[in-house]
């Protein structure tokens, strides 16, 4: 076969189109193909001048945050990019309407509440039946690695080696890791019924699962099935859990269980560096928001004044 022929072959531009593919995460490609899909919606088109973008922005400055019109600026961007087209969102005009759309309306995200470790203690204590263990070995196994909900729903039996300390649970992938390089969470045991190792010893022996998916749906007869859970469902099942405990599950979502161990740390007065170690935090910079919070009690000016 002719060097031209293998280039132009089907299979050839199939393996180019999956590589390609794979420079971005698939929550990642789900979200911007969402967001694209409401630009079109919204009365958008590809290509789009940047007068239809800034518009877009305009229209939408109110009802979406600056967080999520930046996202769509990015995949309409990205949209332009996979179709060879100059894209409008390299434009001053757009750049300049998403700023001025941050500076009315202010660029703070949405920071959720962390579930502390008192708060996990009191919901883990009332869960029961296998739906239960599986809920209670989840939430511990979230807080402990400090695990985002896609890695703790990526999480596979095989990646879970227990050892004389407790457990070694291998994260194949996350969000800062998309090549895929891994890393290695340590979770050791605890004394007490809240243990996240005998939480999850627990939940493998009564689930009977021995490999494949290590978190899993459950069918309307409280059974296992053969399907992992959605990063959503950390999410729903955090909510769930927190309302059950008398709290108010719109503070709440699956990034709780990860702020919660930051905070809790914190408040120990874990040293920054070892709390990196648990999260991957590649820097202090992204946890003093959790610190600082933690921290607004410690030698408070009111108290010592008082």
């Amino acid at each position: 076969m002719k060097k031209n022929s293998i280039l132009n072959s089907h299979g050839t531009r199939k393996k180019v189109h999956t590589y390609l593919a794979a420079t971005q995460a698939k929550n990642t490609q789900l979200a911007y193909q969402s967001d694209i899909a409401h630009f079109l919606k919204s009365g958008g088109k590809i290509p789009a001048t940047p007068h239809c973008v800034a518009s877009y922005l305009a229209i939408y400055a109110n009802t979406l945050s600056p967080a999520t019109l930046t996202r769509r600026v990015v995949a309409i961007g990205h949209a332009h990019k996979d179709k060879g087209l100059a894209s409008p969102t390299r434009s001053a005009l757009v750049a300049d309407t998403l700023r001025g759309i941050r500076r009315i309306n202010g660029s703070k995200q949405r920071q959720v509440m962390p579930l502390l470790k008192i708060d996990l203690v009191k919901i883990t204590r009332k869960l029961t039946g296998l739906i239960g263990l599986r809920d209670k070995a989840l939430l511990l196994t979230g807080f402990a690695g400090a695990f985002r909900r896609s890695e703790l729903v990526a999480l596979q039996v095989e990646d879970v080696r227990f050892v004389t300390e407790g457990a070694l649970i291998n994260v194949r992938r996350s969000k800062t890791d998309q090549n895929g390089v891994g890393r290695k969470v340590a979770i050791p045991y605890i004394k007490g019924r809240h243990c996240p190792v005998r939480a999850l010893k627990t939940w493998l022996e009564k689930s009977g699962i021995k490999t494949g998916a290590l978190f899993r749906r459950m069918n309307r007869f409280d059974q296992v099935t053969d399907y992992g859970l959605c990063a959503a469902s950390v999410a729903l099942i955090v909510k769930q859990r927190v309302r059950d405990a008398g709290l108010n599950p719109e503070q709440y979502s699956g990034h709780s269980l990860r702020a919660g161990l930051v905070t809790s740390a914190a408040q120990a007065g874990v040293s920054s560096w070892k709390i990196r170690q648990q999260t991957a935090h590649k820097s202090d910079l992204m946890l003093q928001r959790y610190i600082r919070d933690s921290q607004l009690f410690v030698n408070n000016a009111v108290s010592q004044i008082w």
